[in-house]
């Protein structure tokens, strides 16, 4: 089994490395380096996840993680998601939560 690397410990914080597993795991670890990753961590990111697996979670599974830069830039640039309105609620941390009864 392919290994989280230790050296993305500051972008996955919330949980030990050694604990994460790649498939169980892979919402929060996309989510995560979506949203706060750099150029390297991105490039492992793509190197460990098919571009396919980490839009499906992007619109599927969203966690609300991201700034707005870091969101519109995962969307437009990233993924090439132009076709889809996805509701930035649900993933910008600047944006209040909308609370339905």
């Amino acid at each position: 089994m392919k290994k989280v690397p230790k050296r993305l410990q500051p972008i996955l914080w919330s949980v030990d490395v050694k604990n994460l597993d790649l498939e169980k795991d892979k919402v929060y670890i996309i989510n995560q380096i979506l949203g706060y990753g750099g150029m390297e961590t991105l490039s492992w990111l793509f190197k460990s996840y098919p571009k396919k697996v980490i839009k499906q979670i992007f619109i599927n599974k969203p966690l609300k993680v991201y700034t707005t830069a870091a969101f519109n830039f995962t969307k437009e640039i990233l993924l090439e998601i132009k076709d889809k309105k996805l509701d930035p609620y649900k993933y910008d941390i600047s944006l209040p939560r909308i609370i339905r009864s």
